[in-house]
C-alpha cells in the first residue's frame, strides 16, 4: 500500500536522510520526494510517497518519523502512484501537439496533474455559457447536474464552506479544492485533494503557473 506523507522537516543538512533511515526500520520504502515549500521559518514542506508491505499498518509510519528531532507530520493519506512534477514537461508537449483539438488536449492535462500536484482527481470546465465538463480524471466526481454561473479569474483555493456552487460530491471525503482560470480560454482546471492536506500559497501559485502555460499554447 503506498502513502504520501506531508511533513515539516528542519531546514539543516542530513534531515532528509534521517527521516529516511528511520522510515527504513519500519520497512516503509520511498518511493518519491517532492519539495512543496521551501524553508519558513526553519522548516521546509515535503511531500514523500511511501510503501508499506501488506499488513502494515500506516501508523507506523507516524511513528517512524517522531523518531525524528523537529520533524513534523502534516498529514498522511492514501495515494496511487508517484509524485511526478516532471511529467509536466511531456504533458504540456502533448497539449500543445492537441492544441487544435482543446478537448483531447484537456485529457492529456487531467491524467497527469494528480500526480503532479498531488491531488485526487482533476476536472476542466467550460464556464460558458454555463459550467459544463470537459475533461476529467479517472478518479474525478460527478457534478450534481448543476450548472451555475461563477466567475474564476485568479488561481485560487475553493472555500466549500462559503461557495455554494460547487458540487456536493467535490466536497466528499472532507476534500480540499483548488482552481484555477486557463488564461485566454473560458476553461478552468479544478483540482481536489481528497482527505487533505490543504492547498499551500505556493502550490496555488504552481497551479496558476500551469493556467497561464497552458492558455498560451491553446491561443
Amino acid at each position: 500500500m503506498s502513502y504520501l506523507i506531508r511533513v515539516l522537516l528542519p531546514d539543516t543538512p542530513g534531515s532528509l536522510g534521517q527521516l529516511a533511515d528511520s522510515l527504513g526500520l519500519v520497512d516503509a520504502n520511498i518511493q518519491s520526494v517532492d519539495v512543496v515549500s521551501s524553508a519558513v521559518d526553519g522548516r521546509a514542506v515535503d511531500d514523500i510517497v511511501v510503501t508499506l508491505p501488506k499488513g502494515a499498518l500506516p501508523d507506523t509510519i507516524i511513528t517512524a518519523t517522531r523518531e525524528v528531532p523537529g520533524v513534523e507530520v502534516d498529514s498522511l493519506r492514501p495515494f496511487s502512484g508517484t509524485v511526478d512534477r516532471r511529467g509536466q514537461i511531456q504533458m504540456l508537449s502533448t497539449v500543445a501537439q492537441h492544441r487544435q483539438n482543446p478537448r483531447r488536449a484537456m485529457e492529456e492535462l487531467v491524467e497527469v496533474i494528480p500526480r503532479s500536484m498531488t491531488s485526487g482527481w482533476g476536472i476542466v470546465l467550460d464556464m460558458q455559457p454555463h459550467m459544463t465538463r470537459v475533461a476529467a480524471s479517472q478518479a474525478a466526481p460527478s457534478d450534481d447536474d448543476t450548472h451555475p454561473a461563477v466567475v474564476i479569474d485568479a488561481p485560487r483555493v475553493i472555500d466549500p464552506e462559503t461557495e455554494s456552487w460547487i458540487p456536493h460530491r467535490w466536497t466528499l471525503l472532507d476534500s480540499t479544492l483548488a482552481a484555477t482560470p486557463i488564461v485566454g480560454t473560458s476553461l478552468v482546471l479544478v483540482i481536489g485533494r481528497p482527505g487533505g492536506p490543504e492547498f499551500l500559497e505556493s502550490e496555488v501559485q504552481h497551479l496558476g503557473d500551469l493556467g497561464v502555460i497552458i492558455g498560451s499554447i491553446l491561443t
